[in-house]
């Protein structure tokens, strides 16, 4: 027959399962396969019972038997003779079935590292990044993760995960190099061999409660951005599969990707800490009284998401008591950041120049010419009131350089402007300003704002300047309120006409009289500073 040349094994069998032949690879592959012999007993049962199925018609035509034969896998098809005969084709399916295997597996860590990388890179907060890396471990590649981060002060911060649980924060406030390759790990080093490290020396404070012995152990360092980000520890129960080595390359293909977000997460909360620090000084402080006089101050970047811009003010209170307290409030050309440390030159210079606070035409002066020397091409506008109080009221002396002029709120409602005028700051060499007098009666009070209050575009129509009769009337309904209340008025008028449309920096200060002579919550020297 020609069926008994072919490369591959073959046997018929009749509907009883009794065999009718069988070539010679089949014959190899089932020693005991003899013609006349039931199937049962000569070939597996998975195939003698397919035969049976089949031959009672209990099986698809179109199927195809698969199962193993010794350490090898074959696939078995089955063709109907015309006597009424099954022929029983098999195909050794071994190394296809051990691809799909491979591939499958390749996919499935594919997809992990995939979602690895999408799930840690999700946050910039460090300890949350420790918890997920820490979580993804130990559901993926082991019975339970550690995470170790640098040692901060003499301990190092560990984030343990047992599989299925939440992850636990700790510190350990002993040596590394009591785990085998912690030490190495955490300085950056290559990755011990897990068949190296003997599972019975992890100490006890490794281990998780509960745990139980430990059968196998991965420790692989995970790298940062130029330096290492700490190290991870996998562990694996004495009754489960020790690591292979695929396994350990995955671990460390997954901490390759832990640590650059581990790395970027801890230079992120640097920065912050840095950015953090550097801007406190621009922050908006809480303005009190000051010597008998009522200082508030109210800003609101262009952008919600900033916190610094081109506006900002100072209150400086006198070097000793009975000398006049210094508000300072200035509007730098352009927004955010690169706007911002310009601001900072100029607050810096302004009290550097606070012992000629008392001429302010030579503290103007001064600033025009170190602006003019910076390598900034921005200028500025400036207005600056000293305030005493003197006899129940306030003496005011205001100059303007440049600036909307300052506003007085009578007691009557009246609302007035201030005469002092003055060229701007950073322009031209010289930056001549006029000084005017005021008084404030008790109850009284100055309004020094910068120009993204009136410019603040919004209203019915969504493209009208609030203006500068709108805040003098709104300013006007003040009359007799206290500093802080008109502050917060003005924000609140000007905040709902511009709504969420884009608008300039706003900035405003309320220099009032109190009604009654008191002394500051804070001992009448504090000192009061904003700048953004």
């Amino acid at each position: 027959m020609a069926w008994t040349y072919v490369p591959y094994p073959v046997l018929i069998a009749d509907a009883s399962g009794t065999v009718r032949h069988a070539n010679p690879q089949a014959t190899r592959l089932f020693p005991d396969l003899r013609s006349g012999s039931p199937l049962a007993g000569s070939v597996p049962s998975w195939l003698a019972d397919g035969h049976l199925r089949w031959a009672t018609a209990q099986f698809d035509e179109k199927a195809v038997l698969s199962g193993p034969v010794g350490e090898r896998s074959f696939e078995a098809h089955p063709t109907a003779a015309d006597d009424g005969d099954v022929v029983w084709w098999l195909v050794d399916d071994t190394d296809l079935r051990q691809a799909r295997e491979e591939l499958r597996v390749e996919r499935e860590r594919t997809a992990f590292l995939a979602e690895a990388s999408h799930t840690l890179l999700s946050s910039l907060n460090l300890d949350r990044c420790m918890e997920v890396t820490g979580q993804l471990a130990a559901g993926h590649l082991a019975d339970a993760a550690l995470v170790v981060a640098p040692r901060s002060g003499s301990r190092l911060p560990v984030v343990t995960c047992l599989r299925g649980g939440a992850p636990r924060r700790s510190w350990w406030d002993t040596e590394p190099e009591a785990v085998p390759g912690l030490a190495e790990a955490l300085q950056g080093f290559p990755p011990v061999p897990s068949q190296w490290i003997d599972p019975s020396s992890a100490p006890d404070w490794l281990v998780p409660e509960g745990f139980g012995p430990v059968g196998s152990i991965v420790v692989t360092p995970l790298p940062g951005h130029g330096v290492p980000a700490g190290a991870l520890i996998l562990l694996r129960r004495s009754a489960g599969a020790v690591f292979t080595e695929g396994e350990e390359v995955i671990a460390r293909l997954f901490a390759a990707r832990a640590g650059a977000a581990l790395s970027a997460a801890r230079l992120y909360a640097e920065q912050a800490s840095l950015s953090q620090t550097l801007m406190q000084d621009l922050l908006p402080p809480v303005l009190h009284q000051i010597e008998g006089v009522d200082f508030a101050g109210g800003y609101r970047p262009s952008k919600d998401h900033e916190r610094v811009g081109g506006d900002f003010y100072d209150v400086h209170p006198g070097k000793t008591e009975g000398d006049a307290s210094l508000a300072v409030l200035g509007d730098v050309c352009g927004k955010g950041l690169e706007a911002a440390v310009l601001t900072g030159k100029i607050r810096n210079t302004l009290e550097a120049l606070l012992p000629m606070a008392d001429d302010h035409q030579q503290v103007i002066d001064l600033l025009n010419g170190a602006l003019l020397n910076s390598h900034h091409t921005r200028f500025a506008t400036l207005v600056m009131a000293s305030a005493m109080r003197e006899a129940g009221s306030v003496q005011l002396r205001v100059t303007s350089a440049g600036h909307p002029p300052a506003l007085l709120v009578r007691r009557d409602g009246v609302v007035e402007e201030t005469a002092s005028r003055g060229t701007l700051i950073g322009v031209f060499p010289n930056a001549p300003a006029t000084t005017t007098w005021e008084t404030l009666a008790p109850g009284e009070c100055c309004v020094l704002f910068t120009d993204g209050i009136t410019e603040g575009k919004g209203g019915p129509l969504g493209g009208e300047m609030f203006g500068d009769e709108r805040l003098r009337q709104a300013l006007s309904q003040c009359a007799g309120m206290p500093a802080e209340v008109i502050v917060r008025h003005v924000q609140m008028l000007v905040g709902q006409w511009v709504g969420s449309g884009p608008h300039d920096d706003m900035a405003i200060v309320v220099i009032g009289a109190p009604r009654a002579h008191h002394l500051s919550a804070v001992g009448g020297h504090t000192r009061g500073r904003f700048t953004s």
